[in-house]
């Protein structure tokens, strides 16, 4: 059996959505090109019946990611837990760069998750790798390709 990836309720949530939209809405419209496609005659010469073939192969390996990712999915719930003001998965996280006194608010999430716009890392980033199991007050030094970053950790969500 595969590895247990870790995944957050949200991104669950998110993957579930995107799984029943292919099955219900992107698969049956698909199909249905097909046999539009197909009613015109020569398959060979035919641009509409071979896109939506490709079209067709994309969804059906989409469906299977997800439902693989699902199936090997450990969903972590932060906020039924007791906030030990420890960095775990899932948990938000505030910073204070030593250098610069600049604040930022990362939330550890799964690889699928991540989206370092939205303040989510990834659990396997090297910032995520160098805070987690560390707790509120504590300095931790991550490399950078800059160089290496203190950073304080402020205080730690569990939300």
């Amino acid at each position: 059996m595969a590895d247990r990836v870790p995944m957050t309720r949200e991104g669950e949530a998110r993957l579930r959505q995107e799984l029943q939209k292919l099955k219900s809405e992107d698969r049956p419209r698909v199909i249905s090109a097909i046999a539009d496609a197909r009613e015109h005659g020569d398959l060979k010469e035919n641009a509409e019946y071979h896109a939506a073939r490709e079209q067709q192969s994309f969804i059906e390996g989409r469906i299977q990611e997800i439902e693989g990712k699902l199936s090997g999915a450990q969903v972590i719930d932060v906020t039924t837990m007791e906030n030990t003001g420890k960095v775990i998965f899932g948990t938000t996280v505030h910073l204070l760069n030593m250098d610069t006194d600049e604040q930022v608010v990362y939330q550890i999430v799964g690889e699928d998750e991540a989206d370092i716009k939205a303040g989510k890392l990834s659990i396997s980033s090297p910032i995520a790798r160098a805070l987690v199991g560390k707790s509120e007050g504590d300095v931790v030094a991550i490399r950078v390709p800059s160089g290496t970053v203190e950073y304080e950790i402020e205080e730690v969500e569990y939300v």
